[in-house]
């Protein structure tokens, strides 16, 4: 027997197989079980969704033995249907038969009788190529067809048909078959083949894919044609002229440290080999994506491409700004595609517009002044902190009226002690660290603690309803913990007036006792607005940049007045 694509080897012969497309599956096979069978029906949406299977289940559906709704597979019209053989289901391509004379020929065989099935079926694919000729041949035809004439119209572009051929039709819009199922179906398939694979392959057939199941297992064929056995990355990276996800990551490393030298080199070398520049720029923009994702929401569950220690290395590298002006550049090169001759000149350009990009986050690393250290009276050891996520907002000036120092209400603790209280127009006292004060607590700051305290932040909703502590934890649970030690959280709050609350001296002592029955750890709360904390971020990078960092087992953090 003749060799058969994958596509259709694996073509779906009942509506159970059908992968995605759901809600068009239910909806027909009501319409079969209850008999409200309708003359004519549009299937419109991208290509390799299973728009012309859906059409030919349905005329199985229609002249099965068993009766109708049923697909056995097994009967002489469920056979002949699937070989293409049947004389009652009748399959025309208007790209190529899309002129009058050719539909006055279909309109001429619908008034005789079926051969073998209950339902005569013509299934006319992109059926938006017909003339207006041969739409205006058809309309009467297909607004009252003998009773057991059905017409199934598919298209990729539906808003190129002509309206009064619309109207009388009933449309089913098919989406784009989600990610999910695509790698279901390939994993199947490759089972049934024994073929060998792996996760990152699959993800970067089904991400090539864009939706599209037939496209999927086009590509999949290519791909096993080439490779044999197994089913590799590199292989896919090859044939398609792809770059792997590291050399991207480098790409973006190198523009983002403004390496104009090695960009370039690495531009010669993407032309050299042929590489794909749109898909490049695409795969760009979704990993920029994916920073900004996580820059955002610190939730390795929407991110796309990248995994959470790539996201997060990227993130402390860039600032949320610069990734956007970013995004927009590349978006405005993707558009421009279209309109110019030769691509490669035009993502040189796009690259070296993105290497020369000034970055407000860099300037103010360079722009903040040094930090000196007070001499060590005390030591205290812990790990070298990481640094925090940069994000942004508006930050208002505070209002100081007076201030005195004081001990904080922490047992056995020197992180906080000569915190600063200071007095609003209102009279309400609130603390105060400087920024000197901040950069002590970020060194000494314990990853493990923080990511103790995000991972169970959420649980601190429960006792919003708390009849004392409900006001505490409901101003803790719209913040977000920034940086954390034995005996301090640093809390960043989008709105500068939450922040200005979390720092009131009266709510101080609820605060730490809502930590202390969810975590279990008594820490003093002190809050920053976003921009402050972008600004401590710069601070903190340009002292580590210069060797002024001090170190965490050299820290006493001694807190002084501005």
């Amino acid at each position: 027997m003749a060799y058969k694509a994958l596509y259709r080897t694996y073509r779906p012969q009942t509506f159970e197989e059908v992968a995605g497309q759901e809600h068009i599956v239910k909806t027909l096979k009501n319409a079969l079980a209850t008999g409200k069978i309708s003359h004519a029906y549009l299937f419109a949406g991208p290509r390799g969704t299973g728009k012309t299977t859906m059409a030919k289940l349905f005329a199985k559906a229609l002249n099965c033995e068993e009766g109708i709704g049923h697909q056995c597979n097994k009967c002489r019209n469920c056979q002949a249907i699937m070989d293409g053989s049947h004389p009652d289901v009748l399959e025309l391509d208007a790209a190529s038969n899309n002129g009058v004379d050719e539909i006055r020929e279909l309109i001429d065989k619908v008034k005789y009788g079926t051969i073998l099935g209950k339902y005569k079926v013509y299934i006319i694919d992109e059926v938006h190529m017909l003339s207006v000729g041969a739409f205006n041949a058809l309309l009467k035809t297909l607004e009252e067809p003998p009773e057991h004439v059905v017409f199934i119209l598919a298209t990729t572009e539906p808003h190129k048909i002509l309206p009064t051929i619309l109207s009388r039709c009933q449309r089913y819009d098919f989406n784009k078959v989600s990610e999910e199922d695509i790698k279901e179906r390939i994993k199947t398939i490759l089972l049934n083949e024994d073929v060998e694979y792996n996760e990152e392959a699959i993800k970067l057939i089904v991400n090539l894919a864009d939706g599209g199941m037939r496209d999927a297992l086009s590509i999949l064929e290519k791909v096993l044609a080439y490779s044999g056995n197994t089913l590799k990355v590199d292989d896919i990276l090859n044939i398609f002229s792809l770059e792997s996800k590291e050399e991207k990551i480098n790409l973006l490393n190198s523009i983002i440290a403004h390496n104009m030298s090695d960009v370039l080199d690495r531009l010669n070398k993407y032309i050299t080999k042929g590489t794909d520049i749109k898909r490049l720029t695409e795969d760009l923009l979704v990993i920029l994506k994916d920073v900004l994702i996580y820059n955002s929401s610190s939730n390795e569950s929407y991110l796309e491409t990248l995994n959470k220690e790539e996201a997060k290395a990227l993130t402390y590298k860039i600032s949320t700004d610069r990734v956007v002006k970013m995004i927009d550049i590349l978006m405005n090169t993707v558009k421009d595609y279209k309109n110019v001759t030769a691509i490669n000149p035009l993502f040189e350009i796009t690259l070296i517009k993105l290497c020369s990009m000034d970055d407000e986050f860099s300037k103010k690393v360079i722009s903040q002044p040094k930090v000196e250290t007070k001499p060590v009276e005390e030591k205290v050891v812990a790990e070298e902190a990481k640094i925090p996520e940069p994000v942004k907002v508006e930050e208002p000036a505070p209002t100081i009226k007076e201030e005195v120092k004081v001990d904080l209400p922490i047992e056995d603790t020197k992180i906080v002690e000569d915190v600063i209280i200071l007095k609003d127009a209102e009279g309400d006292e609130g603390y105060s660290i400087t920024d000197n004060q901040m950069v002590n607590v970020m060194v000494v700051s314990k990853k493990e603690i923080k990511s103790e305290l995000l991972e169970g932040w959420k649980n601190i909703k429960r006792l919003t309803i708390h009849p004392s502590l409900g006001k505490a934890a409901t101003l803790l649970i719209d913040g977000r913990p920034l940086v954390a030690s034995n005996k301090i959280v640093i809390l960043e709050y989008q709105m500068p007036k939450l922040a200005e609350k979390v720092n009131l001296k009266d709510i101080q002592a609820e605060l730490q006792t809502v930590l202390k029955q969810v975590f279990n750890r008594q820490m003093f709360v002190y809050a920053v607005s976003r921009t402050r904390s972008v600004d401590l971020q710069a601070l903190y990078m340009n002292l580590l940049q210069i060797g002024k960092l001090p170190k965490a087992k050299d820290v006493i953090l001694e807190f002084e007045g501005e």
